[in-house]
This record gives C-alpha cells, sequence and structure tokens, in this order.
C-alpha cells in the first residue's frame, strides 16, 4: 500500500510558497529581464538555460536535505516496517531528478511545434519571448489541473494500467509518426475564438488586444498563445502520466513539471534553429513513453511494487543522449528541413 509522503493537506503552505516564488519569478523575468521586445540570441538563451537548470538543482538538492530531516522526525513514518529515512530522501532526491529529465525531453518535441506555429503566423524573432511567456504561464495553469486529476486516479490499479497502456501506444505512434503539421484553422477553439472575437490581420507591436473603432480585436499574437496552450494540453495528456510513472508523489510531479516548463523558453530559443538536426531524438522520446508505460503496466509490479528509480534514470539518460549522438553522427542521413504551412 502507498504511503503518501507528503500529505495534500499538510503542504498547503509549500505549494503556495512555492506557487507564489514561480511567479516571482517571472514578474522578474518579463519585468526586468525582457522588459522591452527583443531578439532573444544564443548567448542569452544560453545563460538562460544554465539559470533554470540551477534552480531546478538547488531545489533539488534543498528537498533531499528537507526529507532526510523529515521523515527522521516524523512519527508516522517511522512507524513503518524497514523505514530508512536517508534512503527515502535519496528517493525522492532521484525521483524529482528523472522526473525533471523526462519533462524535458518531451518538452523538445515542444520546441519543434513552437517553431512550426510562430512561423505559421509569421511572428518575428523579437515578439517570441513574450507570447511563450504567456502560453507558458497558462501551460502552468493547466498542468496543475492535469496533476490534480492524476493524483486523485492514479490510487486506483485499472488507472494506472490504462496510463501505461495509453503511453506505449503514444510512444510507438510517435515512432511511427510522420512529420508534424501546425494546422491552427483546423482547431475548434481557435475557430469558437474567431467566430466571437474580431481579430486583426496584422500585428500592433507587442500588444494581444487593440482597439479598432472602440471596438476590441485580438491580434495575431493572442491567437498564437491561444493555439500553443491548445498545444500544451495535448503535450501534457503525455507528459504528466508519463511522471506519474516515476513517482506517485504529486509534489514531485507538480515541482519537477514546473522547472522544466520554466526552462522551457530558453530551451526553445537555444534550440529554434538546430531543432532538425536531432532527427533521430523523437525515436528515443518514443523508447522513453514505451518504458515508463511498461514500468506502469509490468515493472513496477515484477520488482515489488517500485522499479529501481537509479537504473530508470540511467535508462533514460543513455536512450536520449543515445539519440542525440546519433542524430549528429549520422547527420548524412538526415531528412530535408522541414517547413511549415502558409497562413
Amino acid at each position: 500500500m502507498h504511503v503518501a509522503l507528503f500529505p495534500f493537506s499538510e503542504y498547503l503552505w509549500f505549494y503556495g510558497g512555492f506557487t507564489a516564488l514561480v511567479l516571482l519569478l517571472l514578474a522578474i523575468d518579463l519585468g526586468l529581464f525582457h522588459r522591452e521586445a527583443h531578439v532573444v540570441k544564443f548567448r542569452e538563451a544560453a545563460l538562460w538555460c544554465v539559470a533554470w537548470a540551477a534552480m531546478a538543482a538547488v531545489f533539488c538538492l534543498g528537498l533531499y536535505q528537507y526529507c532526510g530531516w523529515k521523515f527522521s522526525a516524523d512519527p508516522r513514518l517511522s512507524a513503518i516496517p524497514g523505514w530508512e529515512p536517508g534512503k527515502m530522501a535519496r528517493q525522492v532526491m532521484l525521483e524529482f531528478l528523472t522526473g525533471y529529465i523526462v519533462e524535458l525531453s518531451l518538452s523538445v518535441d515542444n520546441v519543434f511545434v513552437f517553431v512550426l506555429v510562430f512561423r505559421y503566423f509569421r511572428i518575428p524573432s523579437q515578439y517570441q519571448h513574450r507570447v511563450l511567456f504567456y502560453g507558458i504561464l497558462g501551460a502552468l495553469v493547466f498542468r496543475g489541473i492535469f496533476i490534480a486529476l492524476g493524483a486523485a486516479l492514479i490510487q486506483y490499479r485499472w488507472v494506472t494500467i490504462i496510463f501505461g497502456l495509453f503511453l506505449i501506444f503514444t510512444g510507438l505512434k510517435l515512432a511511427f509518426s510522420r512529420d508534424e503539421k501546425v494546422e491552427p484553422e483546423k482547431n475548434a477553439v481557435i475557430r469558437a475564438f474567431r467566430k466571437t472575437f474580431p481579430v486583426t490581420p496584422t500585428l500592433h507591436g507587442q500588444d494581444f488586444w487593440v482597439k479598432i473603432g472602440h471596438v476590441p480585436h485580438a491580434t495575431p499574437l493572442m491567437i498564437t498563445v491561444l493555439f500553443l496552450e491548445m498545444t500544451d494540453i495535448m503535450f501534457a495528456i503525455d507528459s504528466v502520466p508519463a511522471i506519474f510513472a516515476i513517482t506517485r508523489e504529486p509534489l514531485v510531479v507538480f515541482t519537477s513539471n514546473v522547472f522544466a516548463i520554466l526552462g522551457l523558453r530558453s530551451m526553445y530559443f537555444l534550440l529554434a534553429e538546430a531543432v532538425d538536426k536531432f532527427f533521430l531524438l523523437k525515436y528515443g522520446l518514443a523508447l522513453v513513453l514505451v518504458f515508463v508505460g511498461l514500468k506502469m503496466t509490468w515493472l513496477n509490479e515484477l520488482y515489488g511494487g517500485k522499479f529501481p528509480i537509479g537504473v530508470s534514470l540511467t535508462i533514460i539518460v543513455l536512450v536520449i543522449g543515445a539519440s542525440i549522438g546519433l542524430s549528429l553522427l549520422l547527420k548524412h542521413l538526415r531528412p530535408a528541413e522541414r517547413g511549415a504551412a502558409a497562413p
């Protein structure tokens, strides 16, 4: 039987404080470092990638230290036969790290979609950070909702099996799928939005809304943000169950998801021009999805309820690393660069 290490009722203070910290970081990001629209160059993107990864690493170490203290002092946990606080603290740290790497790896697929979306709507480079900022702000809200639902459902074994089978199916589908296409005109939400609000045919600087004849009009930036939100919801359907295959602790799932999403904008600007070079990465991501699906449906039970997290982390890192390395080594096999649909 699973014992919750971080009961939600006891950690409301943490969720509130962590959310406030994230909002503060985002406010500093947009209000101080990106107040004026500008093109994010490779060097700036690389520095931000390192900064977000460093914050995730500091949090991971802090979580480990906190768990070591809390698990030793909690009589509820001490009563569990064979309980070892230090071992469980390391387990939680590795679960956070594995979840973070899984989410960050799956986010690379988001980067290619972002490239296609910005090409489709012809969004200039200097406005892309602002669009991604609000798109990712919305993504954090939707991820929180998905994680809350997942935490409630994952308690049932049959739900775990369904999630696992879905991940296996998604992995196989990804491996054999053709190139993705961006088709906003077929999205029901975009069509409904266009019927409800008038949309300007051209950009108005970095504004999402403008008044024309006292009537509010959405700009193409607003449509782009909305479409990115819809695509992120589709990605969340894959990524949230994938992290629940790593850990059943909502606190670990939530924090690892958030840190990965926070670094997604910088990853986009770092990889946008090179994403086509990693043409074998989708097969690595497919293998990871199949692996975590097998963990949920079979491997965890085979290993007495929990497949070793250290082995999981090693497998995931090796698969992703190999797919990236082989993409670069076998660059002569890379297909021609993929374009985007015209608006």
